[in-house]
């Protein structure tokens, strides 16, 4: 169901987006050379508790993942990209991490990820990858204006990813948001313009390019959650939620 959020909501979303902004923000500058990925998962779980809100992801159990998810953020490192589940890993310097994360506040939900290298050491090859997935989530947020259609969102995305040498894998894409965390319509990361659901004030999309430097394939980790490259290359993903106005679409998941 697509849904289309009133005034009130919009504020709920806007406080929701907040906290997913911040935490991710605080959680960027905490994740350093030593730092385990299940400590990342432990400061989420303050951060959200302590800003009065809900994980989407604890009690997660699609049909696609060995659910539910048990965790409060998204872990994802090199080769891993999607639900990536946070287990015993000590971060090393030159390592590319994900960050996924998204919370429910007051009854509405706002979900974003970003992605970074960690330590000093930036591999020219992963830095190029990360701003492809930035260029391309800021042409689609471009394209997210009434009128338009989801189809042009998707070409925007497309276009740069593409044109940037990457394939572009559309198992997986952004999403509506709403009072659950997936909702409809989906957006695939490349598409036809004109095509799909008109865009209109009040709906919410969490838009999501991500992208592997050498495939489109996915495998899944035994753990029933990491989505990995099939080829053992780096991936990046960035992610924001952002409404439909009358105008520009308002970002919701930038700190504070």
């Amino acid at each position: 169901m697509i849904e289309i959020l009133n005034q009130t909501q919009l504020e709920h979303a806007r406080s929701a987006g907040a906290i997913v902004g911040n935490t991710l923000h605080e959680l960027r500058e905490r994740a350093v050379a030593g730092v385990n990925l299940l400590q990342i998962d432990e400061w989420a779980r303050e951060l959200i508790l302590g800003a009065g809100a809900v994980s989407c992801y604890v009690d997660y159990a699609p049909s696609f993942g060995n659910g539910p998810f048990g965790h409060y953020i998204c872990t994802a490192v090199n080769d891993a990209v999607l639900h990536g589940l946070p287990h015993d890993y000590t971060l090393q310097t030159g390592d590319l991490l994900t960050l996924d994360l998204a919370v429910l506040k007051n009854g509405i939900a706002a979900d974003a990820a970003i992605s970074f290298i960690i330590g000093e050491e930036q591999p020219a090859a992963s830095v190029a990858l990360i701003r492809a997935t930035e260029e391309a989530l800021a042409a689609a947020i471009d394209a997210a204006r009434p009128g338009n259609r989801i189809g042009d969102i998707s070409r925007a995305i497309g276009t740069v990813l593409k044109g940037a040498g990457y394939s572009v894998n559309t198992e997986y894409g952004g999403h509506g948001i709403g009072t659950v965390m997936h909702g409809d319509p989906h957006v695939p990361n490349t598409g036809r313009p004109g095509r799909g659901y008109q865009l209109r004030p009040g709906l919410l999309l969490a838009l999501e390019p991500w992208v592997m430097e050498d495939t489109a394939t996915l495998v899944t980790d035994p753990d029933g959650w990491t989505l990995r490259s099939a080829t053992g290359c780096r991936t990046a993903h960035t992610e924001h939620t952002v409404a439909i106005t009358d105008g520009a679409a308002e970002i919701l998941t930038l700190p504070r």
